[in-house]
């Protein structure tokens, strides 16, 4: 008995603590206390086959008096409700829940109801005083983790987070304490959100509007969160959403004019003729409002198409370029919310994707709220044929970040819940997860019938009152509030909507208002004639040279391989002979471009390095790997070089960089793809934001797109970026594809996109083979005072000789040029297409039209006939007769047969000269 008397006198919360430590990591923890927990295990477990140390602890701890043994008892009761309360609470307005075992029952913790009058020393762990009694930390118990509000946080391994997770909902036993006038707002917003939804239900008969009702308690609960971040510190927010509810937060959040919603439910046309436009409930907005304090906050809310989870990606690189850009890198003034449905957050890849960013240094954002709007149905799928996870939100745990899953119908928990998730994210800079749980009024839209999939389901939802109607009941039982002054706030906000209904029918046309518009002032929509201007791209020789130096020399007192020392030095000695290769060319467009004062910006899979090693944008020293960044050391006044590489996502990082560039016009935001048909793995983010856009959303977006392309052999998924998919999306001048041929080409491409007035998405179809071709270099005055050319001519050909006109593009050109060379073919012109799109036509039908003796116009490809730019060109050329030489059509882009790749490259070649 002696050897454990010192139990009585240890402090309850320290063996709490000490307990926690030890289920996560036994090890960690002073032997004596290993053994003596494993006996208390042991002794609450009905496991038999024990080993010899198991029975060792149980011995001894039969020792230990009755009294100690039932206050680690009562421990691991508040330990159960800590780690399995979520799974008993009243979270769910509308379903009953799952059963799941063991319950939190006395008995499941070795205790009984004769000991719920004791008093435990255990009940200080809960803050509840000395002395508590077990019923008294049961009562408590129930209120924090089985109440309105179910949390999941204690797999978090960091104790200090744990710590004051508990701490936080210990205080008036998670539950809030409001004063009349926050009650009153809360009230105010969910008037606001049932009365806007029941408004179009009656105006707008069957049109989709994809409603919130079931949900309304979303706009208390934006409301809540904006002004708790915002009192902390917070300056912008930045929101992102599917369509469920989004324009009852554009109207009673982001108080967009009830006039224009409701003329854009006329359908009526757009001013903007050259502007398709999007419907109503995809349209995004900025505006700046004021918080309960009086403060002044912008709030933003990011343009969204159907493919639901996509803006998840846009909305963190908006954070990430306005932290780096307005706010010094400090992620505490900007607030990404991000808002799911519970079928998308647990059913697409992009969530995980997203998730994983939160701690990378090239795409923290400083911690997401996410808050999921669960309808408890998918579509028309219920929930048990969405997900095989307990939650929706299980992905949440794969970054240990928090989860409060919160009944929807009880709006104060629901505010309590985001107050919850501001504090969390403002203290640890984490992603937090709000599971708002209600349902789903409607079918998926207000034409659907949800009963031919949920029967049941919606025969409860038909007789369940609104999130309002249950809080104004709850009011009126505390006295807070008489029916007659909601019936009065009702009737005028009735009359609000009345007055902008009869408003919008004297609207002739809808007006399509611009994301961010004080971000782009300055910047010109740009058509087709505009993109094809000239753009002056010359920067000094001199100050090259300067740049050269900079980037070339080795910083005093530091070493890197002798791999690193060679390429700086061959750096130096291609100025130095003017042949200047690809990597030099692109370390120069950007060095320019810095000193100017513009930021550059590049991500993706092994940029630093580059994939081919060609790159070399950070070098590494030999003894501590220590971060090199040379082309940061050009002037004291130059922008900022990141180059991050990313996790092995396409799909999150290519949005995030858009993201990125939509938000910094003036920053020189790329994204580069390992190889170019990886980027097939964000073909979301290029159909509905890179090409769409600016027709969808007047949005512009400057990112450019970097895909290696080039048939060299290493089969199918080595060799094509698809630029017949990019080509087949281009359209009214939506963007620029380019083949560059010569490193000075793609010096002036780059550098374009930040000197002209307008911004557009740039595709860069990058070289791999031409990267150390000894004919692919140019000089440095073909840098300093050349320009972008569109098409380069035969500047070898005599017009007079030529007969046969081939029209190339890319690495094709030099496989051309050496067949050329080895026949001395003087009666073939080899025309290089550097641009694609837009098509310099003017230029192209000049030069066709020097060569007045051709007898051939050839396009020639090394894609197959059903790939690369050729339909496209048969589509921009019906008035031109072009000849195709290409491989044959085929499913794959490419042979896997090294062998068979050259019989067929080789073949297409000497069909050009036949």
């Amino acid at each position: 008995m002696e050897k454990f008397s010192f139990l009585n006198a240890i402090h309850s919360e320290y063996i709490s603590d000490l307990y926690d430590q030890y289920k996560q990591y036994p090890d960690s923890i002073e032997p004596s206390w290993k053994a003596f927990f494993q006996g208390f295990d042991f002794g609450n477990s009905s496991y038999n086959g024990h080993s010899l140390e198991g029975e060792q602890a149980n011995a001894a701890t039969a020792q230990i008096p009755e009294q100690v043994q039932k206050e680690f008892k009562v421990i691991n009761l508040i330990d159960g409700y800590r780690t399995r309360g979520h799974l008993f609470t009243k979270t769910n307005p509308v379903r009953e829940r799952r059963q799941y075992t063991p319950t939190l029952d006395l008995t499941n913790f070795g205790l009984s109801e004769s000991d719920l009058d004791t008093f435990f020393d255990a009940g200080k762990i809960l803050k509840i005083g000395e002395g508590a009694t077990l019923r008294n930390i049961i009562e408590h118990l129930e209120k924090i983790y089985c109440d309105s509000i179910g949390i999941e946080y204690m797999y978090i391994r960091d104790p200090e987070k744990r710590e004051w997770i508990q701490n936080w909902l210990n205080n008036n036993w998670n539950h809030p304490q409001l004063s009349v006038e926050e009650k009153e707002r809360i009230l105010l917003k969910l008037n606001e959100a049932v009365a806007f939804e029941n408004f179009l239900h009656t105006k707008f008969v069957g049109q989709k509007r994809f409603s919130l009702e079931g949900n309304e308690t979303l706009i208390p609960a934006l409301d809540a969160v904006i002004n708790r971040a915002s009192d902390a510190g917070v300056e912008e927010f930045v929101i992102g959403m599917a369509h469920r509810g989004r324009l009852n937060v554009l109207a009673n959040v982001f108080k967009k004019s009830y006039t224009q919603i409701f003329s854009e439910f006329e359908g009526k046309e757009f001013v903007d003729d050259i502007f398709a436009g999007d419907v109503k409930y995809h349209l995004g907005s900025s505006t700046e409002v004021e918080s309960h304090s009086g403060k002044k906050v912008k709030i933003n809310l990011a343009p969204n198409p159907s493919h639901l989870e996509t803006v998840d990606a846009i909305v963190e690189g908006i954070v990430r370029a306005k932290a780096d850009n307005d706010y010094a890198k400090d992620y505490s003034k900007v607030f990404p919310i991000l808002i799911h449905g519970d079928a998308a957050v647990a059913g697409q890849g992009i969530v995980y994707e997203v998730v994983q960013m939160m701690s990378l240094d090239g795409y923290k954002t400083g911690g997401t709220v996410h808050i999921v709007v669960n309808n408890q149905v998918g579509f028309t799928t219920n929930y048990l044929d969405a997900r095989s996870s307990t939650y929706c939100t299980d992905v949440a745990k794969t970054t240990l970040s928090p989860v409060l899953h919160v009944n929807a119908d009880d709006a104060e928990a629901v505010v309590h819940a985001l107050n919850f998730a501001a504090d969390f994210r403002m203290r640890y800079g984490q992603d937090v997860f709000i599971d708002l749980l209600g349902y789903r009024k409607y079918g998926h839209n207000e034409g659907d019938e949800p009963r031919f999939t949920q029967p049941q389901l919606y025969s409860l939802i038909a007789k369940h009152p609104n999130p309002r109607e249950i809080y104004r009941q709850h009011l009126e039982k505390e006295g807070v509030l008489g029916n007659e002054i909601l019936a009065k706030k009702e009737k005028e906000f009735k009359q609000l909507l009345d007055e902008n209904f009869d408003a919008s029918k004297e609207i002739e046309k809808n007006t399509l208002d611009p994301f961010m518009p004080q971000r782009w002032e300055g910047f010109e929509i740009a058509n087709e004639a505009e993109v094809l201007k000239p753009v002056d791209t010359k920067y000094p020789k001199e100050k090259l040279e300067q740049i050269t130096s900079t980037i070339t020399t080795i910083p005093v007192g530091k070493k890197f391989i002798k791999k690193i020392e060679r390429l700086l030095e061959q750096r130096k000695q291609m100025v130095a002979d003017n042949k200047l290769d690809w990597g030099m060319a692109e370390m120069l467009a950007y060095g320019s471009l810095l000193e100017e004062g513009h930021d550059v910006r590049l991500s993706g899979e092994d940029v630093e390095r580059g994939t081919f090693s060609h790159r070399h944008a950070v070098l590494k020293t030999e003894a501590t790997e220590e971060e090199v960044i040379l082309l940061n050391h050009i002037s004291e006044e130059q922008g900022e070089y990141t180059v991050y590489n990313s996790h092995l996502s396409e799909y999150a990082v290519l949005g995030f960089d858009y993201g990125y560039a939509m938000a910094t016009p003036n920053t020189l935001t790329l994204w580069e793809a390992q190889f170019g048909d990886f980027a097939n793995g964000a073909q979301i983010v290029i159909d509905q934001y890179i090409s769409a856009a600016e027709d969808k959303w007047k949005i512009q977006n400057g990112l450019v797109m970097l895909l290696p392309h080039g048939y060299e052999g290493q089969g199918a998924e080595h060799s094509s970026a698809r630029m017949e998919r990019f080509l087949q999306l281009s359209a009214q001048a939506n963007m620029i594809s380019a083949n560059c041929t010569t490193p000075a080409n793609f010096y002036h491409l780059l550098r374009r996109q930040l000197k002209a007035k307008y911004r557009k998405p740039l595709v860069v179809f990058t070289p791999k083979s031409l990267l150390r071709h000894p004919l692919v270099v140019s000089s440095l005055d073909e840098l300093a005072n050349g320009e972008f050319q569109t098409v380069i001519d035969d500047a070898s050909a005599d017009a007079s000789k030529v007969e046969k006109v081939v029209f190339c593009q890319g690495k094709f050109y030099y496989d051309l040029l050496k067949k050329k060379e080895e026949l001395n073919a003087e009666n073939v012109a080899l025309v290089r297409l550097e641009q694609l799109y837009p098509l310099d036509k003017e230029k192209i039908n000049s030069i066709i039209g020097k060569y007045s003796n051709k007898k051939q116009l050839i396009w020639a490809q090394e894609e197959p006939e059903n790939m690369g730019a050729w339909t496209y060109l048969l589509r921009k050329f019906r008035e031109v007769q072009f000849e195709i030489i290409s491989p044959r059509e085929a499913a794959s882009p490419a042979t896997g047969s090294h062998q068979k790749f050259h019989h067929i490259h080789n073949n297409t070649i000497n069909k050009v000269f036949e």
